[in-house]
């Protein structure tokens, strides 16, 4: 049976059986997988050399190289070699099968794409049934192998006996970051799943126990990791693009918003604001060009590098968002979609959601003339949707981008702490006023009378301010879901047949489970 709860390298599985899972994953990582770079904009690999894996990691700066291990699956990058039978797996953040396809393509934001099949229209549609059938290398699950490994990392770091205390409590807080953060994502995707978090259960029986938890003791895990990440991280880490305090703080509060615990939601978000580290920027579009993407308003971002790819991070959702006859500022010929529209577009409804004053609306490509001949004017009599330049290419020719994918930033805080305050007492005039701090600098008017009247329609104004403001940031399933849209008397008019907010378990996973592994409900 193959285990899905076992961290395994096929090219290294025999070393596994002979050395053991910590030195055969440590050679793994040296091979080819994350290192440290030092103060820098962006850390990738840097190889050190064949060590041995009878030894490694036995220094403290060995012991920082093992744990960087922890950031491979939230790369922006293509994806990673894995150790499920495809040999090869999509991160939380790559261009395909990431955040921004999983969380925003299936929802009102984006139309359903059907051009390239597969996931693609598997997940576009809102109707994830198709998925059942889909391999390892399309399905997040296998990450329940990551978290063994995250577990394996982190008890070794609280046996190491070479670290300070503080050096011991960074690597930590970046290894529970991590694994809380993956249980996040896989709990919204699938639901609550069996994972080892107790290190005495690797390599023994209980791999094989695939009963999945109840909801409330997933979440516990969640929240201790994420807490502890919290309680550790700095505020600024010495390499930017390494978790800190605020990523941390953010997911937790994700975390409550998404179980509706309105209460911890709004201390989290108010922690968040007590550090005094961040505020919106006066330019909203500045959020993600290359040339200010360091900021006060962004809390977390994927770094990345243009140009050609050379194994560090890089930006290519241009590339998924233009027309192949629509010519941008640095990518001529096209991107990857049709002439119809790119693979990730704005659905029209959506688009004209925006007051015509919003500066956020200017982040759209409405008409454009085809670069095929000339002269045929492209717009809405022939695009399945309007063009998303959130990330314009500014940067070298024809190559991958170099903006920072914002993962997570203060508007977010702000919209949020305003609907925890909302749901818990009201609309109060501080929640108002957070909301109206995101519109100004949107260029809006504060919010009228009406959508303040009362705590169902100010609910109702937070969500659409939300998803003007965080489009195309991955977030926008999670609205919907928590605020009852995901059924088709909203998607509907979106041109979407949703089907239940979960994703299937593929079918391979129960089939090697031998059926220990339950469906989820609806497939």
């Amino acid at each position: 049976m193959k285990n899905i709860l076992k961290y395994t390298n096929r090219v290294e599985a025999n070393n596994i059986r002979k050395n053991g899972l910590i030195q055969c994953l440590a050679k793994w990582m040296l091979m080819g997988m994350v290192g440290l770079m030092g103060c820098t904009k962006d850390f990738d690999p840097e190889f050190y050399g064949v060590l041995s894996p009878a030894t490694f990691p036995s220094t403290p700066s060995e012991y920082e190289l093992y744990t960087m291990e922890v950031y491979v699956p939230f790369e922006g990058k293509w994806g990673y070699p894995s150790s499920n039978p495809q040999g090869w797996e999509y991160g939380f953040f790559s261009p395909e099968l990431g955040h921004i396809e999983i969380f925003d393509m299936s929802t009102d934001i984006m139309p359903t794409f059907t051009l390239w099949g597969g996931h693609w229209q598997a997940v576009s549609s809102g109707n994830f049934a198709a998925m059942r059938s889909m391999d390892a290398m399309r399905h997040h699950i296998e990450k329940l192998r990551f978290i063994t490994r995250f577990t394996k990392i982190i008890d070794d770091l609280e046996k190491a006996t070479v670290l300070t205390e503080n050096m011991k409590k960074l690597l930590l807080a970046e290894a529970r970051m991590a694994r809380g953060w993956t249980l996040f994502y896989l709990l919204h995707i699938y639901g609550p799943l069996p994972v080892i978090i107790d290190p005495a259960k690797i390599g023994t029986d209980a791999e094989a126990d695939l009963t999945r938890p109840n909801r409330s003791t997933f979440l516990q895990y969640i929240i201790d990791d994420l807490t502890y990440a919290a309680n550790n991280l700095p505020v600024t880490p010495a390499n930017y693009g390494r978790f800190n305090k605020g990523i941390a703080l953010v997911v937790l509060m994700r975390l409550y918003l998404n179980e509706k615990d309105f209460v911890n939601a709004e201390k989290i978000a108010r922690e968040i604001v007590a550090m005094n580290k961040y505020k919106l920027v006066n330019d909203y579009a500045s959020l993600f060009r290359e040339a200010t993407e360091v900021n006060n308003e962004t809390i977390w971002a994927i770094s990345c590098i243009g140009g050609k790819e050379t194994g560090q991070n890089f930006n290519a959702l241009a590339y998924y968002c233009y027309p192949t006859d629509m010519d941008g500022i640095k990518i001529t010929g096209g991107g990857w979609g049709d002439q119809a529209g790119g693979a990730m577009s704005a659905s029209w409804k959506f688009y004209r959601s925006f007051d015509t004053a919003d500066v956020r609306r200017n982040l759209f490509v409405t008409s454009y003339i085809s670069n095929t001949d000339k002269k045929t004017v492209k717009d809405s009599t022939k695009l399945r949707g309007a063009v998303i330049r959130k990330y314009p290419d500014e940067g070298a020719a024809n190559s991958l981008q170099g903006n920072d994918i914002v993962i997570a930033r203060y508007a977010e805080v702000l919209l949020t702490l305003a609907e925890a305050i909302n749901e818990n007492s009201g609309p109060t005039t501080e929640a108002i006023d957070l909301v109206n701090q995101v519109r100004a600098r949107a260029g809006l008017p504060a919010l009228s009378s009406a959508q303040t009247a009362s705590k169902d329609a100010f609910r109702e104004a937070i969500f659409v301010e939300r998803g003007h403001e965080l489009f195309f940031e991955g977030l926008r399933k999670f609205d919907l879901v928590r605020m009852g849209k995901w059924n088709n008397a909203y998607m509907s008019a979106y041109g979407k047949n949703v089907g239940p907010a979960l994703w299937p378990i593929p079918d391979y996973a129960i089939i090697n489970s031998q059926g220990q592994l339950q469906q989820n409900e609806g497939y």
